[in-house]
């Protein structure tokens, strides 16, 4: 989906939302002309829809329970979280969203802003309202749909390893403010309750630091493989030479070794939190 772009491209993942939507709706025995105003939409809408021509809105859900049950309401929502998933995702992203979703375990090092899956919902609008070139209210919403639907992985895999290590420069900012500072630090103390994620924070003094090189993501996959992942200005490497790997994984082992410990990061948190 461009950023120029007042509707979204059709693609595979569109189409398919769009063909449950018709199939549904047949199977209610309804027309489009029937059915619009019933689940508050115009005719064109949900033709546009059912062509994949158009984002579904999160209200369609429960509208679409009104109209032809919760069956397949149930049905539509699982579409929906499959769609959202890959919608807002950046194509060069994609393959990587693919590998986390069947990772075993996960490492993240992160030096330009929060890792995307730890990102409160106002710090994910900050982000997207502030992208050059600028976004539509559609698209936004689209991209913050997206992300909210990645972060699922936390809680539906909970026996993956996710490790985190992002330096305090990031929330020494204070993006968007310190409301939504706040509101991401208070998140960040919740995410690390889960016994499946740990967090730490890279002081921002230390004279010994493994992240030079920049950004760096790690994924064990199914069959206990290890690939990396990369990005920059609008593209993206995966890495899959054992070699390379291996010194990735040497760099984020030795980064976790600098970065403060888990009781440090905690108290870290806090300590920011309430001087805001």
């Amino acid at each position: 989906m461009g950023a120029d772009s007042s509707e979204p491209e059709v693609s595979d993942s569109l189409k398919t939302f769009g063909a449950v939507l018709k199939a549904l709706r047949d199977e209610g025995g309804l027309t489009q002309e029937q059915f619009a105003p019933r689940v508050r939409y115009s005719v064109t809408y949900v033709a546009k829809m059912e062509q994949g021509r158009r984002f579904p809105p999160k209200e369609l859900i429960p509208r679409v329970e009104e109209v032809l049950g919760a069956p397949a309401a149930r049905v539509l929502g699982a579409a929906y979280r499959t769609l959202m998933r890959k919608a807002g995702l950046a194509s060069w992203f994609r393959p990587w969203a693919g590998i986390e979703e069947e990772a075993v375990s996960l490492y993240t090092y992160e030096c330009r802003a929060i890792p995307g899956l730890l990102q409160p919902e106002p710090y994910i609008r900050t982000v997207f309202e502030q992208r050059l070139p600028p976004l539509s209210e559609e698209q936004i919403e689209t991209q913050v749909a997206a992300r909210l639907e990645r972060q699922r992985l936390l809680t539906e895999r909970p026996n993956t390893a996710f490790s985190f290590v992002v330096e305090q420069a990031l929330l020494e900012r204070h993006m968007g403010g310190a409301g939504v500072t706040g509101q991401l630090l208070d998140h960040l103390l919740e995410q690390m309750d889960r016994r499946n994620v740990e967090l730490q924070v890279m002081p921002l003094r230390r004279e010994t630091h493994a992240g030079i090189d920049g950004l760096m993501y790690l994924a064990e996959t199914p069959q206990h493989e290890w690939v990396g992942y990369s990005e920059g200005q609008q593209s993206s490497v995966l890495i899959t030479n054992p070699k390379d790997v291996s010194a990735m994984l040497q760099r984020y082992g030795k980064l976790r070794s600098q970065a403060l410990g888990h009781e440090s990061t905690v108290s870290l948190l806090k300590q920011m939190r309430g001087a805001l």
